[in-house]
């Protein structure tokens, strides 16, 4: 079998021009970035507004382990398979940071014949979104730094300085820092720090904005520091919004490229899926439901951090009212999720099987908490045996949920036809009557609570004193009724990564409330995590190179 990058480069583009006519576009709606790329006009956008919805599909995952699930893969087949239907079907999906690209992950445009093109391009600089984010970040931090030096006006506490610089690269030598240094003329020395761009508040405000007046208007509420009598100093404060604004006047444009079988898609923004809501722009969403019969979208991670989030984050502030869900499993993850190694995944082991079924079950339930309908879609390895997939069936059949194998990344749209026919036939027969999880007006224990209980399956929540101290000063604030953003580990419904398949009789605990008043949710932190990853001991990048041709080797 061919490689991910060769697949991509042996596929014969469409102009992207071409691609447009498909959804009603015409040259004078795109801003073109070469023949195979393009970015949707902001006139365009106003002007389908008031074109009727198509039909919205989320698609989500289990908890991810390390044998893979396949969720993007997933939604660009489903997609690819939907068109070759006859349906109008349009993506609307997160563009890659270069830190995963080059680390340990690798690119996030698909992969084998589910893939979106130019998959080179998509996963490199692309358009240049997150290069603009990184700007706009790092000009708030160049401004804050700057009033400091300039005799602080602004009375900021140099301790309480909460907006870090970022670099969108896995670099972890610039997690802990200190900037200042080298005498008076080179500022105040301080410690500081970088994250990586796709976790800063930025990138989240992009892709919650509804326009560019409301792009302005979140970036200005944006908190980076606190004064000396703890009262919060913003972008507005320091006077950077319309500068901010103006960096990412192009970046919040949603991006047009297309799959293999040349279908539609948009790229567009991708926020940290732990620290921020995880999903792509809203923007970019809108525009699939305008233009499209069928928008079909994702979330990060699985279900439990990704839908909820998109759920009870994105679809509330933008209105948002989705259709159905898609859940993707593998039998190799659920067996790891029932206890068996990595190495032993290719053997049948039904018992494991039947372990690690629990993880999907509980996220089955959970999508039916929002009055949602579901399918599990079975991303197919050669190693699944009959009796496994037998076992599968029942036990969505038994949960009331329809499923279908997925075979999109060896056969491409043709792989996805059994999924695509089983999505159409709950779209026709089975309503929708989405609300999200709780009201905002409870108070934020209770609002975490709610997910913990709800979503996780623990038995409650303990806050330290420092969480309990941001709780009473952000509802002092006025903050308390945002909706939360928990940021725990991917790999469990519980926040211990080690707890897989479906725990029970646990306790969140909860380490710190931080703001993102930008976007508009509280993040609450369970566990450490990492806003910088590092990279791997051999990294991505080790294998990755170019010829004297321009032929790229190595991306994946």
């Amino acid at each position: 079998m061919l490689t991910d990058v060769e697949i991509a480069q042996n596929a014969k583009m469409e102009p992207i021009v071409k691609v447009a006519e498909k959804i009603g576009l015409d040259e004078d709606d795109l801003e073109l970035y070469g023949k195979y790329k393009a970015k949707i006009s902001l006139e365009t956008i106003k002007k389908v507004e008031k074109n009727e919805n198509g039909k919205l599909v989320l698609v989500t995952a289990i908890n991810p382990t390390p044998a893979g699930e396949g969720k993007t893969t997933t939604m660009i087949g489903l997609s690819q398979a939907l068109n070759k239907l006859g349906k109008n079907a349009i993506v609307a999906m997160r563009e890659p940071s270069l830190g995963p690209c080059f680390g340990i992950k690798g690119g996030a445009a698909g992969g084998g014949y589910a893939q979106v093109v130019p998959m080179e391009d998509i996963n490199l600089h692309f358009t240049g979104d997150i290069h603009a984010i990184t700007a706009a970040n790092n000009l708030i931090a160049a401004m804050l730094d700057n009033s400091i030096h300039q005799g602080n006006p602004l009375n900021i506490d140099v301790r309480q300085i909460v907006w870090k610089r970022v670099v969108d690269l896995n670099d972890r030598a610039l997690r802990h820092t200190v900037c200042g240094l080298g005498g008076k003329v080179n500022g105040v020395p301080r410690e500081d720090g970088f994250d990586i761009t796709v976790a800063s508040e930025v990138m989240a405000i992009l892709c919650l904005a509804t326009s560019l007046e409301d792009l302005k208007k979140r970036a200005g509420r944006m908190i980076v520091a606190y004064t000396y009598d703890n009262q919060p100093v913003t972008v507005d404060d320091l006077e950077a919004t319309g500068a901010v604004t103006l960096l990412l006047k192009d970046a919040i444009k949603p991006n047009l490229v297309q799959t293999l079988d040349h279908a539609p898609v948009f790229v567009h923004g991708g926020p940290f899926a732990n620290i921020a809501h995880g999903c792509n722009s809203v923007m970019a969403t809108q525009l699939a439901i305008k233009l499209g019969d069928y928008a079909i979208t994702e979330a990060g991670f699985g279900a439990d951090l990704g839908a909820e989030k998109f759920l009870d984050i994105k679809c509330r502030q933008a209105g948002l009212k989705p259709d159905a869900v898609v859940i993707v499993a593998t039998v190799r993850a659920l067996k790891m999720h029932g206890g068996v190694a990595k190495k032993d995944l290719a053997e049948e082991n039904l018992e494991a099987l039947k372990a690690g079924l629990e993880n999907l079950e509980k996220h089955i339930e959970n999508i039916a908490k929002y009055d949602l309908p579901s399918v599990v879609a079975i991303n197919a390895f050669p190693t699944d045996t009959e009796a496994e997939l037998a076992l599968l069936n029942e036990c969505c059949q038994k949960l009331g949920v329809d499923v279908a194998i997925s075979k999109v990344w060896e056969k491409g749209a043709d792989g996805g036809i059994e999924l695509a026919n089983k999505l159409l036939e709950v779209l026709d027969t089975k309503e929708a009557h989405y609300h999200p999880l709780y009201e905002l007006d409870l108070s934020i224990e209770q609002k975490i609570e709610t997910i913990v209980k709800e979503i996780y399956g623990g038995d409650g929540v303990e806050f330290t004193k420092k969480a309990k101290n941001k709780i009473k000063k952000y509802t002092e604030q006025g903050l308390g009724d945002l909706p939360i953003c928990i940021a725990k580990t991917q790999y469990s419904l519980s926040d211990q990564p080690t707890l897989l398949g479906r725990p029970t009789g646990f306790t969140v605990m909860i380490n710190d409330i931080i703001p993102s008043a930008g976007a508009g949710f509280l993040v609450a932190i369970s566990g450490d995590i990492m806003r910088m990853p590092g990279l791997p001991k051999r990294p991505a990048a080790v294998g990755m190179d170019i010829d004297e041709n321009g032929k790229i080797v190595g991306l994946f």
